[in-house]
């Protein structure tokens, strides 16, 4: 089994990255394959609705940027876990861009997130980490996928300059659990 972690962030070593890289540490140990992707900072771009993803029945978006490769990947994990800052009380613009299209040619191709387990991850410095946290999710309930959570929202309090998150204890504890409520409905999932 594989779980990828999307880091949309465009530090690659901040607040973000830690979250993920601590649900990481809980999957690996339950014996869960694990695969960082780094998409804040890169050039990815918002869907143009030129519906060739529907046309072409290819499963790929016709815009080069990346984007196809990273689709790939989502394709073929069990699971995803897709984490992001809080900009101006959403998540970042190459997130969406990747939510967007990936939930769009997953649709038009066969449903081919459908039945696969998701979480989202939002560090925050002070608020709207609950909408970007629901941003997020919405890509899992229209696809059709399993939802995991955890003690608490799947949310860490660290500041601009990244690193910080270490110092929420009960953000990492949360980050932990995740990983094991996350690996046991994998297991599940894969036992079926």
């Amino acid at each position: 089994m594989k779980v990828i972690g999307i880091n949309g962030s465009p530090r690659p070593a901040g607040n973000t990255s830690i979250m993920l890289k601590t649900v990481f540490e809980t999957l690996e140990q339950e014996g869960i394959e694990t695969e960082l992707i780094q998409v804040g900072g890169t050039d990815i771009k918002g869907c143009r609705a030129c519906y060739a993803c529907i046309r072409n029945k290819n499963s790929k978006c016709s815009t080069k940027d990346g984007f196809n490769e990273i689709f790939e990947k989502m394709v073929e994990a069990n699971g995803m876990i897709l984490g992001s800052p809080v900009y101006f009380a959403d998540i970042t613009p190459e997130l969406k861009a990747l939510i967007d299209r990936s939930g769009f040619v997953s649709r038009t191709n066969g449903q081919l997130f459908r039945h696969k387990v998701g979480a989202s991850i939002v560090s925050l410095r002070r608020g709207g980490g609950v909408h970007a946290y629901d941003s997020i999710n919405h890509l899992f309930q229209i696809c059709q996928m399993f939802m995991v959570g955890s003690t608490y929202w799947n949310l860490g309090f660290g500041g601009r300059d990244g690193g910080e998150v270490v110092n929420d204890t009960e953000g990492m504890d949360n980050m932990r659990d995740l990983g094991k409520s996350m690996a046991f409905l994998l297991k599940k999932l894969n036992a079926s």
